[in-house]
């Protein structure tokens, strides 16, 4: 775990690409229709009332909420290495009156014992990771997961055929270029998961932007 002087010295991607941009970020996400996005990944995971749930990266805790908002029973945290993010997410869940416990952290050391969540969501925050991290991530992903729990992740993927030009631009960013299929499940084995799998796609950005969904256990 980083102490607080580590926390704040190490770089990461803000949710909305900058801090400035912060404000706009749940606007343009249901703009972009990543909103309806998230029905697939909580139906994959086969929750039930006394699970507890990780998000880990966060953001604005959109999703975070949505998941108690939708299974009261769950005890939800949510981890984000961004204050501002967070302050945000805290703001959202009082006003939608749940309980979710927001925590300032990295996804590659985040400070929770061993076997501590039954289930883990990543949502649209993988490509965030710098890609020397990613395996770090999802090994610890893996470690604080119990017994029997599950990973679901959802993330843009980028498409291994050529694409046309507009879909290119929106793939072109440096931190999707590693974002394939096969390239997200290699990392899923090489972090030690078994049965790593995916399990559905869709698009998003007016269909140009391919979105792909992922389990493991």
């Amino acid at each position: 775990m980083h102490n607080p002087t580590e926390r704040a010295s190490r770089d990461f991607l803000p949710a909305a690409g900058k801090n400035w941009s912060l404000p706009l970020y749940d606007p343009l996400v249901e703009i972009l229709g990543l909103g309806r996005l998230r029905a697939p990944l909580i139906a994959q995971a086969a929750l039930a009332s006394a699970h507890r749930v990780l998000d880990v990266g966060c953001g604005t805790g959109t999703f975070a909420i949505e998941l108690k908002r939708l299974h009261p029973g769950l005890e939800v945290v949510g981890l984000d290495p961004d204050p501002a993010a967070l302050a945000r997410s805290r703001r959202k869940a009082e006003r939608a009156g749940v309980s979710v416990q927001f925590d300032q952290g990295f996804s590659d050391s985040p400070p929770y014992r061993s076997a501590t969540f039954d289930r883990v969501f990543s949502s649209f925050m993988f490509h965030h990771v710098w890609a020397d991290e990613r395996v770090k991530m999802l090994e610890e992903v893996r470690r604080v997961l119990a017994a029997g729990g599950s990973f679901h992740l959802a993330d843009f993927s980028r498409p291994e055929d050529p694409l046309p030009w507009l879909a290119r631009q929106i793939h072109s960013s440096a931190h999707l270029r590693g974002n394939t299929d096969s390239g997200i499940l290699a990392l899923l084995t090489q972090a030690g998961f078994a049965n790593a799998r995916k399990v559905d796609a869709g698009s998003a950005v007016f269909g140009l932007a391919r979105v792909s969904y992922f389990a493991a256990q």
